[in-house]
């Protein structure tokens, strides 16, 4: 559905974008998550045509971004960080205008209309004007305008900024919904958004893509620094000199002595089947054990890895 390749885009002597490729089959919903200048946006006006790269190529719907840019932007449904809307317009009106502005055949224009002031949950400010809407309604309309002509791709930079908690639930349910039909692309740097919405992520660190893979499978190559916790009733200095033994302990991130309890967090090597040597050193020295959990590494912490 999207193909891209070797993206680059400088402004002056500024690279926002490096080299970028990745590519979207339909159905997909991706994750763009980067901090705050990273190049997401970037990227994200490119691909839809709204300013040109300086290098590179791309392809959306089989379309090329630069000799078929009206082609392309028939199938894309865009909504910017920044909704474009007329404040002084009604939302009837609104809604109308895109339509006709989109193309729609004039008999099929009001069933469009009708369709997003559902799926968006417009109908209960169907009257008021635009600029009387909360940060929220605003955004549903942005959402609306972008796929009143049911466009194949959605693109959709921060649609939650701004918005209040209950707010963000509501538009985290719709992309979702969105999602089972349309191939969409969310950017954002809100690591919750991606985790309660994408099926894929692409991490864009400096202008270059550092990470692409499920939630699930970024978390798992940070395997190697998952902490294991354990909690034993134990003379202090004998449980150190056998952790010291364990030449598969990278380091001992946490120790803390409570009386004859010692709490403490071990980087492992991967594969190591540390558990069940710690369970049988507590037997051998007739010692307690209280507590032994795997922290896995977060989605947080994949991040933080690869952006700082």
């Amino acid at each position: 559905m999207i193909e891209v390749k070797e993206l680059t885009k400088r402004f002056g002597t500024t690279v926002a974008v490096r080299n970028v490729s990745f590519s979207v089959p339909a159905g997909q919903v991706l994750g763009f998550l980067g901090p705050n200048g990273a190049g997401k946006t970037t990227t994200m006006r490119i691909l839809t045509g709204f300013i040109p790269a300086d290098s590179g190529s791309a392809s959306v719907g089989g379309f090329d971004i630069y000799t078929q840019s009206l082609d392309v932007r028939k199938k894309i449904g865009y909504l910017p960080e920044n909704a474009p809307l007329y404040h002084d317009m009604d939302l009837p009106d609104f809604l109308q205008f895109i339509a006709t502005v989109r193309k729609i055949p004039k008999n099929k224009r009001q069933k469009a209309i009708d369709k997003m002031v559902q799926t968006c949950g417009l109908e209960s400010v169907l009257f008021k004007k635009i600029g009387e809407l909360s940060k929220g309604f605003r955004q549903r309309v942005g959402l609306a305008q972008a796929m009143i002509h049911d466009p194949d791709i959605l693109v959709l930079d921060e649609p939650t900024s701004g918005l209040d908690p209950n707010q963000i639930v509501e538009i985290r349910e719709l992309i979702r919904q969105l999602g089972k039909e349309k191939t969409v692309i969310l950017s954002t740097h809100i690591l919750q958004e991606v985790t309660a919405t994408c099926d894929r992520i692409l991490i864009i660190n400096d202008g270059k893509l550092v990470a692409d893979g499920t939630p699930d499978n970024l978390a798992a190559q940070a395997a190697g620094d998952a902490i294991l916790w354990c909690t034993l009733k134990a003379p202090a200095d004998q449980l150190k000199t056998e952790i010291s033994r364990m030449t598969f302990v990278k380091t001992i991130h946490y120790w803390k002595e409570n009386g004859d309890r010692v709490r403490l967090g071990l980087r492992c090597a991967p594969g190591e089947d540390i558990n069940e040597r710690l369970f049988h050193l507590a037997v051998d020295k007739e010692w307690i054990l209280l507590e032994l959990h795997w922290e896995t590494a977060s989605l947080e912490d994949v991040f933080a890895r690869l952006t700082t």
